[in-house]
């Protein structure tokens, strides 16, 4: 049996582990963040039909610079965006991993603020360049001096930061973007895969986007659209950031029957994002019901709540699995991490939380 050791493998590849969170048919699961409701059937029905019209013509290639669904994304967006300051592709992980082939690679590196999404990391080695990891607040949080001063210190080519953060839900104020892009001499993406669960207090860094043509700003459909098995993700940027993602980009990389899908979803916006609030109740509802019992949750913008005080992570979360409940171990001692689910699901956690902390 071959391993990977005996294939010829990039040296910076060896040792790596994929991304990857545990998959299992459990009745509640928690664990990668997803909406969990479901997509209404109004709006399921006209993703049908427009997926079926496309699929007549699926013998020809798709529109390769999708501008139907630029145009919705600039529309939902706002901001005076225009469809030339809009990219897509399959999924936020494609759109940054373009990012990457565009503005690091070989020779080069790549700066985020630990712990935060761990796919950026993965994306950074895969394209050959070095990930440096800089240093966030006793509770998570970022001040604009120090972020500045880090970054300053690495000098990286691209600057992640993820508002609000994952996986610790993290709001991320815009002085602080505006203080770490001063700071920078590259690319600065501001990654708002959650923005839409942050409410008013979280305003996004789309505003700061005029001026700065080294800033990008990326959203998913993933999260608040209940869109994740669409595979779905978009940034704005200055339309020069834009042309240099033309360069790299596979050709026709987005399916006529991933834009027919994704086209339709934005034209129910409002109706797509109408669980939000419901997710938002969900999420306050897990917080307030974790502190009371003892543990330490820590204030969430997004539709997950991080969770510390747990004596063994390892053993809780397999104790919850075999409750028909799973939620995700990320590795930070003495945490763990719950999405917010509907009221059942969410009842289902908690419940099953107490009896263990009853047994």
């Amino acid at each position: 049996m071959v391993t990977l050791d005996d294939l010829p493998l990039r040296d910076d590849l060896r040792g790596q582990k994929p991304y990857g969170a545990p998959q299992a048919p459990l009745p509640v699961a928690l664990n990668v963040n997803e909406n969990t409701h479901p997509i209404p059937a109004e709006v399921a029905d006209d993703i049908a039909e427009s997926v079926a019209k496309a699929v007549s013509g699926l013998n020809r290639y798709p529109d390769r610079e999708f501008a139907e669904l630029r145009e919705g994304f600039a529309s939902y967006l706002g901001h005076g965006l225009a469809a030339d300051q809009i990219w897509a592709a399959n999924g936020s992980n494609e759109v940054l991993q373009h990012v990457l082939q565009a503005f690091a690679g070989p020779g080069r590196s790549a700066f985020g603020f630990a712990p935060t999404y761990s796919m950026y990391s993965l994306l950074v080695r895969g394209v050959g360049s070095t990930w440096i990891a800089g240093e966030r607040g006793a509770r998570f949080e970022l001040e604009p001096g120090d972020a500045a001063r880090q970054v300053r210190e690495a000098d990286p080519d691209v600057v992640f930061l993820c508002a609000p953060n994952n996986p610790t839900g993290t709001r991320l104020p815009l002085d602080v973007v505006e203080a770490v892009y001063e700071a920078a001499r590259g690319i600065v993406i501001v990654d708002e895969a959650y923005v839409e669960f942050a409410g008013d207090e979280q305003p996004s860094a789309i505003t700061l986007l005029p001026g700065r043509e080294r800033l990008l700003v990326s959203r998913t459909m993933s999260k608040a659209f209940a869109f994740a098995g669409a595979r779905v993700g978009y940034l704005a940027a200055d339309p020069a950031v834009v042309d240099a993602l033309r360069l790299v980009r596979l050709p026709y990389h987005l399916s006529a029957v991933t834009q027919a899908a994704a086209s339709a979803a934005l034209r129910h916006s409002e109706t797509m994002l109408r669980t939000v609030s419901d997710i938002v109740v969900q999420r306050d509802r897990i917080s307030a019901t974790l502190e009371a019992l003892g543990y330490d949750p820590y204030p969430s913008a997004s539709n997950f709540v991080l969770f510390g005080g747990v004596d063994d992570p390892a053993d809780t979360w397999r104790r919850l699995y075999d409750r028909g409940v799973l939620v995700r171990d990320i590795g930070i001692p003495g945490h763990l991490r719950v999405t917010a689910g509907t009221e059942a699901e969410t009842t289902a956690f908690l419940d099953a939380l107490a009896a263990l902390r009853d047994a």
